[in-house]
């Protein structure tokens, strides 16, 4: 039984990226999602991490409500 509590943070570690608010923040500074772009299909993410966050979707896995955070922060 998977306990890792799926914030922001957790999210980022698991998808290889730096965790600590403040890389989290210049990473979504840096990166804007069209509204047309699904998040699974943006250009930055390499072929893992689509995967991931595809599959985590399309499952509603435990992690979809903050990949959901992640794609609106990444759209405002």
């Amino acid at each position: 039984m998977d306990t890792t509590k799926h914030d922001i943070s957790t999210l980022f570690a698991q998808l290889g990226l730096p965790s600590k608010t403040s890389e989290i923040d210049a990473f979504i500074a840096s990166h804007r999602l069209a509204d047309s772009t699904l998040l699974q299909d943006a250009p930055f993410w390499d072929e893992a991490q689509q995967h991931f966050l595809a599959e985590s979707l399309a499952e509603d896995a435990d992690w979809a409500e903050v990949i959901d955070e992640l794609d609106a922060r990444l759209r405002d």
